[in-house]
C-alpha cells in the first residue's frame, strides 16, 4: 500500500500491532522521530530484516518518502505483503 494515511488510520494500524520503522540515518532519527518508531537506516536494512515481523503491517517513513519507498519495494521483493510507505516524518509528527 502507498499514499497518505490519516492520523486516525495510522493510530489504528499501530494499535493493531503495525511496526513503525524510520529508515532515516541514526543522526536524523536522534533529532526527532515518530513516537514508537524503531530506526533501521536504509543503508543497513538488508542486514536487519530479521527484526521486522512479516506477519504484521509495516509502516515506513523518512524525510521525504523517497528512501521509505525504496525500502518498501525491497521488503515486498522479500515477500512482505502489508507494507505502507507513509512518506514524510513531518506529515505525522503531530499525530
Amino acid at each position: 500500500m502507498n499514499g497518505e494515511l490519516s492520523c486516525e488510520k495510522l493510530q489504528q494500524l499501530l494499535n493493531n500491532g503495525a511496526q513503525l520503522i524510520d529508515v532515516r540515518s541514526t543522526m536524523e532519527f536522534n533529532q526527532g522521530a515518530l513516537n514508537g518508531a524503531i530506526n533501521l537506516p536504509i543503508n543497513s536494512i538488508q542486514h536487519n530484516t530479521g527484526v521486522i515481523d512479516q506477519n504484521k503491517p509495516v509502516l515506513l517513513y523518512c524525510r521525504s518518502g523517497a528512501r521509505s519507498g525504496m525500502v518498501k519495494n525491497f521488503l515486498i521483493s522479500l515477500g512482505f505483503q502489508d507494507v505502507y510507505n507513509i512518506g514524510s516524518y513531518s506529515k505525522y509528527a503531530f499525530c
